[in-house]
């Protein structure tokens, strides 16, 4: 199965460099061994560069990044952090809510998208019930490439980098051309030492305003 999208915004030429790599071929092999095996794959292979479809790279102002998608049924999108509506809300996504001051039933992260910031998962894809069942595929090697990618062709990025596993990105951003904001991870076991009163929210829309950029609603109304 092909695993490779017909995406034909700024990312085009970008995503195509990739995947001619030989690298990219063991990611789409894994893939395929893994649902000839009757595995479940997430999120759908469909949807895989979702991200890269909603967030044009020209007009990209914000990057969240994570890890890998939720492995639970139901819960996997493709975009870091979010989950499809009326699905019980992650921990995780529960403290950003938190943080924000923001009382909302619609888990879906897709309006932040629409505000053209880049929701990453370092890993696209995993084995349902089995987390980081994808992260010794490439996958790390193909979105490593894309934020240094981000850094070295645009100005002035806002990198949320949220614990150790996204710090460790650190080094493929260009400090002296875009912004980075460190934080603990959301989750319940760490949120309370740092993210939580963070503000890191804030300080992004007050850097946006600085730059004379509109400044990102966070706000997630319920429909």
């Amino acid at each position: 199965m092909n695993i490779k999208p017909n995406i034909k915004n700024s990312w085009k030429n970008i995503l195509e460099e990739e995947f001619q790599n030989p690298y990219f071929k063991e990611i789409e092999q894994k893939i395929n061994d893994d649902i000839n095996n009757w595995m479940i794959i997430y999120p759908e292979i469909k949807n895989i560069f979702k991200a890269f479809e909603k967030t044009s790279f020209d007009d990209i102002k914000v990057v969240i990044l994570w890890q890998d998608p939720y492995h639970g049924k139901w819960q996997a999108q493709w975009f870091c952090f979010s989950v499809p509506e009326l699905t019980k809300l992650p921990p995780s996504l529960k403290n950003i809510y938190k943080e924000l001051n923001i009382d909302t039933k619609n888990w879906d992260l897709t309006p932040w998208t629409d505000q053209w910031i880049f929701l990453l998962n370092a890993i696209l894809t995993v084995q349902e019930w089995n987390p980081a069942s994808h992260s010794k595929i490439w996958w790390e090697t193909f979105t490593n490439n894309i934020i240094k990618t981000i850094s070295d062709k645009k100005t002035w990025v806002i990198f949320l980098l949220w614990w150790a596993f996204a710090q460790s990105k650190e080094k493929l951003i260009d400090k002296s051309k875009h912004y980075i904001l460190k934080t603990t991870h959301p989750s319940p076991f760490s949120a309370y030492r740092w993210f939580l009163w963070s503000n890191c929210f804030l300080e992004t829309n007050k850097i946006l305003k600085q730059n004379w950029k509109k400044e990102i609603n966070w706000n997630i109304k319920n429909d």
